[in-house]
């Protein structure tokens, strides 16, 4: 009977630790120490030419608005897919939803995206009570945060994770791309080594080639 009185002792104790321990320490720990991609749990599924040809539609889009964890998008030139609206809505982080968050997507600023076509309702992925916090409408787009699947654009050229980058960088070094050859990477008219060649090209090295170019041009 001691044995056993020992032994409930013990679990009480344990109990009473795991109920009155500071919550807020754990949660402070983890949030510091993770990424909008950790929380979700998902794996990194490769930069933008690894995983652009899983989506229904890659575009390059302007954002016209936004409301609650969706922004609204004109479209620009479709890349591959198939889409006959003008704008379209895509849907956002919320949740656990893993997606970047809606605040990284401001008016008018451009992309170019590997989207995901909502094709079927989510159970609890709407709430009345906060209509513009969803999961998204039935033939709307969401996109996903496990991979480099948007690129930044300015003006005819993009920059991102587009291939071969660091797993979770947005941002890294690179040459910007022109747009017009990664939309022949994504029809297959050029190699994923053509594309890498490109981002990684020394822009310095590249000025120079033009410039002499130049001189030679006016020197004949």
């Amino acid at each position: 009977m001691r044995r056993y009185a020992v032994l409930a002792s013990i679990t009480l104790s344990l109990l009473a630790t795991l109920t009155f321990a500071d919550p807020g320490k754990a949660d402070d720990e983890t949030a510091e120490n993770s990424t909008p991609e950790a929380s979700c749990l998902c794996l990194w599924e490769g930069s933008f030419a690894d995983v652009q040809d899983r989506a229904d539609l890659v575009a390059a889009v302007t954002v016209t608005g936004g409301k609650g964890n969706s922004v609204d998008l004109a479209v620009d030139s479709i890349l591959r897919g198939r889409e006959y609206n003008q704008s379209i809505r895509l849907w956002l982080q919320a949740r656990d939803y893993c997606r970047p968050d809606a605040t990284e997507f401001s008016a008018n600023s451009r992309w170019v995206m590997a989207l995901y076509r909502i094709t079927e309702q989510v159970p609890g992925g709407f709430d009345p009570m906060t209509p513009n916090i969803s999961y998204g409408r039935l033939g709307d787009y969401y996109l996903s945060s496990c991979g480099g699947y948007w690129l930044q654009r300015h003006d005819d050229r993009v920059t991102g994770n587009l291939v071969d980058a660091p797993r979770w960088e947005r941002e890294p070094k690179m040459t910007p791309v022109l747009l017009d050859l990664l939309a022949a990477y994504v029809r297959g008219d050029i190699s994923r080594e053509a594309l890498r060649q490109a981002s990684r090209e020394d822009p310095a090295l590249r000025e120079l080639m033009l410039d002499t170019s130049e001189f030679l041009r006016e020197a004949q």
